[in-house]
């Protein structure tokens, strides 16, 4: 199994790396190949909603910066892990941008999906995904505004599977731990 992990978290942040050596230990556990990326690290630019990567080079986006090589990592993954401090119910800056430059791995054209019009994809091969948001204290709101937008999101991105979990510093440590552990063998015993 191969599984690629973008996170969108500020270097050094304590949550997060507590989240990424949960992760990393989950994965090491099913022997998963992983490369993990912290994005913060990396030059990507905002998507300009050109649509080129759709019209005049099929698949690539004409930004050429980190950006271009995540779409391609995403592609030769069965799992993308996706990590991020969840702003306002939504995904830190660093992880939008990112997400936003997945659209050259869509098409142009679309299909009905449980009565809803959603694009298809360019590749057969579709990662399955998790999601992982983080707050400092417990917030419903947020947290169900983080799910709604992980689950629409993942309506466009498709994949075998999705999770979207919610990590929150002095919360049930055992209860994300297992729901984790459970997506990730899930995923591994789809393969």
């Amino acid at each position: 199994m191969k599984t690629l992990i973008l996170d969108g978290s500020k270097p050094k942040n304590p949550i997060q790396e507590e989240i990424y050596s949960i992760v990393k230990e989950f994965l090491k556990e099913i022997q998963s190949e992983t490369t993990y990326i912290l994005l913060a690290d990396k030059q990507i630019t905002p998507c300009q909603g050109c649509f080129d990567c759709w019209l005049k080079t099929p698949g690539i986006c004409r930004i050429d910066d980190f950006g271009r090589e995540i779409t391609k990592q995403m592609v030769n993954n069965d799992l993308i892990i996706l990590i991020t401090p969840i702003t306002f119910g939504g995904y830190s800056y660093e992880l939008k941008k990112a997400v936003d430059r997945f659209i050259p791995n869509i098409l142009p054209f679309f299909k009905e999906v449980n009565g809803e019009i959603h694009h298809k994809q360019r590749y057969e091969k579709i990662a399955s995904k998790i999601f992982i948001g983080y707050l400092n204290h417990i917030d419903k709101e947020k947290e169900g505004i983080f799910k709604e937008l992980t689950q629409r999101n993942a309506l466009n991105m498709e994949g075998d599977i999705f999770h979207a979990l919610v990590f929150t510093q002095n919360g049930d440590l055992s209860k994300f731990k297992t729901q984790l552990q459970n997506t990730i063998k899930e995923v591994k015993n789809r393969l």
